[in-house]
């Protein structure tokens, strides 16, 4: 391997070339700094920047160092685990995910100068692991967003199509991973955060199920959020998500797992052999793009051909119903949240500002109980849709992309699935993507996977769900379709 191409480097395959000797932790960790800085800023055809890292760490080149001498006395540990799972490795880190004594804004301004006051649980364990965190990347104020851009860091776009955005809230970190500058990012999830920004970024993203992985007190009980892993490949991912899951002492809601999750899939493909998979292309009447539904099919049809049992099933769910009961959700939590942490707070992004009234107003017109009631129903109702069936797969976003600086704050136009040049206006723009039922179903591991590219040059994302806690069935049918549709692992940067 060549020092240029070092950031192509996937997790696994990095932690093998240290073992072996063919690499050393400072050459990646310097090739992951020279990558950051040779592409984030970079705007050579006046497409506007990438602008997805927020922060260097440059200083943490000696953690590298420290990882080369370890490999060179001998590591023993079984690949990928205990204290030596990440060693050596970059990670890029959502913002939010605090590093003690540096800031810690979430991209609002009023905040910039803010320090964090203690590692977070998940940078804790990436750190007691043996990764490095080099950078650390963009998100929308507060994560309130499925658009990464802020007052604060300007606007991140998408290294597929700079015009469009990652999405959100981790849009920095689909983008960072997309671009090259870490085989491993943190994201969170409290109504797609991980999956949305994974879709459109062509890297895969988990959202584990709720207490899987630690959060901190007091939203950490908020039971539709999880913070999880992004990366390249099923198998880095898998990496990732080991590392940070587990009971931790300071978020009560964590609970323990059904075992180690696999990095190594020998024979992917034939674990499909008489799996039952569920597919819902619309999981209701979401008005997905004809891209989206053409390439959920054409991977339904890959799993068939491969021996899975592929079957469609219907939910009676219904997109603008899903909207009220969960922003009534947020209406209780989040959004009271937001506006005590914002109050008297001058330079706010519009989508935030938008964001607490509408959670206020939603909260204001369900009350906890009915909102709780209406959860329920979704959750029997995905329950028997999946009866039966190992895994269901729907698409992550009903749209194939949305603009990098837009904020739709009177929802969003897209092309109607039943009528040829048609159109459906939505009233809120969080109805284009299919992600926040498995937050309303939260016990379901979901992973999200790259099914293919939309005419606009985005990747399209895949969600594979499981039963609750069934984490090992997502990663497994996961790794069978990477191994029989292979995605690219990087965008089209050069």
């Amino acid at each position: 391997m060549t020092a240029g191409s070092l950031h192509e480097l996937g997790a696994v395959e990095a932690l093998r070339a240290f073992r072996s000797g063919e690499l050393s932790p400072v050459e990646l960790f310097d090739a992951s700094v020279a990558r950051i800085a040779a592409v984030d800023a970079a705007d050579s055809e006046g497409e506007g920047a990438i602008n997805a890292v927020v922060q260097v760490l440059e200083g943490a080149r000696g953690a590298a160092e420290e990882a080369e001498r370890r490999y060179a006395a001998g590591v023993d540990e079984p690949l990928g685990r205990g204290g030596t799972a990440l060693l050596g490795l970059p990670v890029a880190t959502k913002e939010k995910h605090g590093l003690a004594g540096e800031p810690l804004s979430q991209g609002l301004v009023a905040l910039r100068d803010e320090r964090a006051e203690a590692d977070h649980p998940v940078i804790e364990r990436i750190r007691a692991a043996g990764g490095i965190v080099h950078a650390r990347t963009s998100s929308p104020e507060f994560s309130c967003a499925t658009v990464t851009h802020s007052r604060l860091w300007g606007v991140t776009r998408n290294p597929w199509n700079r015009a469009l955005s990652p999405g959100g809230s981790s849009g920095g970190a689909g983008a960072a991973l997309a671009a090259g500058y870490a085989p491993l990012a943190t994201a969170s999830d409290i109504a797609g955060s991980t999956r949305i920004p994974a879709a459109f970024n062509g890297v895969v993203g988990y959202k584990a199920p709720y207490g899987r992985v630690p959060g901190l007190p007091p939203l950490s009980a908020d039971w539709y959020r999880g913070d999880g892993p992004m990366a390249r490949t099923v198998a880095d991912t898998a990496l990732l998500a080991g590392v940070m899951s587990g009971m931790h002492p300071a978020d009560h809601g964590t609970v323990p797992g059904e075992g180690s999750l696999p990095i190594e899939y020998p024979d992917a493909a034939g674990w499909l052999a008489g799996k039952r998979i569920a597919l819902s292309v619309r999981l209701g009447d979401y008005p997905v793009h004809s891209d989206v539904q053409a390439a959920i099919r054409r991977t339904a049809a890959v799993l068939a051909g491969a021996g899975a049992i592929v079957e469609e099933v219907e939910l009676p769910w219904a997109s603008g119903r899903i909207r009220d009961i969960t922003m009534a959700h947020f209406g209780k939590i989040l959004g009271p949240a937001m506006a005590e942490l914002t109050a008297g707070m001058t330079e706010l992004s519009d989508y935030t500002e938008r964001f607490i009234s509408d959670a206020h107003a939603a909260g204001e017109r369900m009350s906890l109980v009915e909102s709780l009631a209406g959860e329920a129903r979704m959750q029997a109702e995905l329950a028997a849709a999946m009866d039966g069936f190992d895994v269901l797969l729907a698409p992550v976003n009903a749209v194939d992309g949305l603009v990098a600086d837009a904020s739709y704050l009177d929802g969003i136009t897209v092309p109607s699935p039943d009528q040829a040049g048609g159109e459906v206006r939505l009233d809120h723009y969080w109805q284009a993507h299919m992600t926040v039922p498995f937050n309303v179903n939260n016990r379901c591991p979901v992973l999200s996977v790259p099914v293919g590219i939309a005419g606009n040059g985005l990747p399209i994302g895949m969600q594979i769900v499981g039963h609750p806690y069934a984490e090992s069935s997502v990663f497994h049918a996961g790794a069978a379709l990477e191994s029989l549709q292979p995605w690219p692992l990087l965008a089209p940067l050069g």
